[in-house]
């Protein structure tokens, strides 16, 4: 995937993330809780909990919310029990989509998920149906504040795939299994703002639309990104 087709997604998704920040904080908030709820509240002791705690932080989230869902979690063992569920299926244009939730709920999840693709001339697919279109990578972002070539020497001893500036940003990609040692990496090198910071599905293939088309797979994007139980969304349109 080139660097200025996602840096276009990474635009896009910034812009909904400042226009819907308060339901943001509370999906990631829900990512902490389960995450500390699945192992120890310590997140250098817990491997989702901190990858979940990093996002956040890449979202600005603040502290004492991040705080308050572990602490919430750790007080709590009643209430919500939360599951991972992923949704496959097609957009306009044979686009693919891989749809990441937490839910109490599977039966409301997934009519609304199914709503929404139908709404939009999609259609929901089995399990595995899209997957094989998606490699699990990880996406690190930070400001083009540092020297390039030491960021550049760093990120790739420590194992990371891709480095490459655009506009004022270094924007990395890892393997699932460099991303951490990357980060770690990062922050060895007093890097300590990170725009984004997470671990993502990267389309191996992609789809081109005419403007229409691309404009119908947002709006999409768009209506399951509102949905309280949605996750993330990923998907395989080629942004210019």
């Amino acid at each position: 995937m080139s660097g200025h087709s996602k840096w276009a997604t990474i635009h896009r998704k910034k812009g909904l993330l400042d226009a819907q920040r308060g339901k943001v904080f509370q999906k990631l908030a829900k990512e902490i809780m389960v995450a500390a709820k699945s192992g120890s509240p310590d997140p250098t002791q817990n491997a989702s909990l901190r990858l979940a705690v990093d996002k956040a932080k890449a979202q600005n989230m603040p502290k004492d919310n991040i705080q308050k869902a572990i602490e919430k979690a750790k007080g709590t063992s009643d209430g919500a029990n939360y599951e991972n569920v992923r949704y496959e299926g097609y957009g306009h244009g044979g686009v693919a989509f891989m749809v990441d939730c937490l839910t109490d709920n599977r039966n409301r999840t997934a009519s609304q998920v199914r709503s929404a693709f139908t709404k939009a001339g999609g259609n929901l697919g089995t399990d595995g149906s899209v997957a094989y279109m998606f490699e699990r990578r990880g996406s690190i972002i930070i400001p083009a504040d540092y020297d390039e070539d030491t960021m550049m020497m760093t990120v790739l001893d420590a194992g990371a795939l891709d480095f490459e500036k655009v506009d004022n940003t270094y924007m990395i990609t890892t393997t699932q299994e460099t991303f951490i040692p990357v980060k770690e990496a990062l922050e060895q090198e007093n890097v300590k703002e990170f725009l984004e910071c997470e671990l993502t599905y990267i389309p191996n293939m992609e789809v081109t639309l005419d403007e229409e088309g691309v404009e119908k797979v947002h709006r999409l994007v768009d209506v399951l990104e509102d949905l309280d139980d949605v996750q993330d969304v990923y998907y395989n349109l080629k942004e210019d």
